[in-house]
């Protein structure tokens, strides 16, 4: 069977795992043997813009349950949080304050980490990344009757950066530590800004901007793309506050295997188009944004 097949199959039938709690401490790690062994790919997940929805599908659910069917084992979601996900996967208490060396040991609850995993020197540390699958840059985002305007974009990432930097002191900036939109990653202090920092998913960070939580925030494209469309005309794109940067799925790093296995995966789900197609489903617009990436996602026809 196609990974094609399998991907029509799983759109017409929704099947997708139930959240559990994982299996016994003592069985909980290994590669790709021991998830064979067992007869499951647990997949650890944040619901997360459209890589994992909560309603049961989303981008990464459907590629790691594709790639739990290229491995012959059942595919199982298992729920987790921002500031959780990475010590469920590598069973330490990690984070990007405290590394594997000096983190406290914790249960490791599943295979694979998934749900637009941004690609950070803090998280390289701490997992085994795959390839990259999706491109990304953080924005800064304002309600659409702020007095900041959007920036002309200059040609230049570096220039147009700086000149969204300049629009931020004494504004109000919403942040949330721990994940792509920690405000030590883009050195926010000399701006000026006021950084807020909130204690929420990051699906809840347009929210708290349309209630006025802040004047401006920091917000990732793809849940940037997904606000936009949920809010029409409540929000608007000021401009790029980091460089353009890339997500990928997290593994363990003694599980190498298991890793060049979804590497080859999604290779394989790229040629065939399985990967297009996916990526059509569940950001429709993202060709808008990343054209060079994803020219066929946005092309007329089958």
């Amino acid at each position: 069977m196609t990974l094609r097949t399998w991907s029509i199959l799983l759109g017409c039938a929704g099947l997708l795992g139930a959240a559990t709690p994982g299996v016994a401490l003592e069985e909980a790690g290994g590669d790709l043997a021991a998830v064979q062994r067992r007869g499951v790919l647990r997949h650890v997940g944040v619901p997360y813009a459209n890589f994992v929805t909560g309603s049961g599908d989303g981008l990464d659910v459907e590629l790691v349950t594709l790639f739990a069917r290229k491995l012959g084992v059942r595919y199982e979601y298992v729920r987790t949080e921002w500031g959780k996900a990475i010590p469920d996967l590598v069973g330490k208490l990690v984070s990007s304050k405290v590394g594997l060396d000096q983190a406290a040991p914790a249960p490791i609850r599943g295979d694979v980490l998934a749900n637009g995993v941004t690609i950070l020197p803090w998280r390289e540390r701490a997992v085994a990344f795959s390839a990259p699958y999706f491109p990304t840059q953080v924005w800064v985002m304002a309600r659409a009757d702020s007095p900041v305007q959007p920036i002309r974009p200059s040609g230049s990432i570096e220039k147009d950066i700086e000149a969204v930097r300049a629009l931020l002191a004494a504004r109000r900036l919403l942040s949330v530590p721990g994940t792509c939109l920690e405000p030590s990653l883009y050195q926010l202090e000399p701006t000026g800004a006021k950084v807020v920092t909130l204690k929420v998913e990051l699906n809840e960070v347009a929210p708290a901007l349309l209630k006025g939580d802040g004047e401006l925030s920091l917000l990732d494209v793809a849940d940037a793309m997904i606000a936009l469309e949920k809010w029409p005309g409540k929000l608007k794109v000021i401009g790029p506050i980091s460089a353009p940067q890339e997500m990928a799925v997290a593994f363990r790093k003694d599980a190498p295997q298991l890793r060049a296995a979804f590497d080859a995966f999604l290779a394989e789900a790229r040629r065939d188009g399985t990967y297009d197609r996916l990526v059509a489903r569940y950001f429709p617009e993202v060709h808008l944004y990343f054209p060079k990436a994803f020219a066929r996602v946005g092309a007329k026809g089958p």
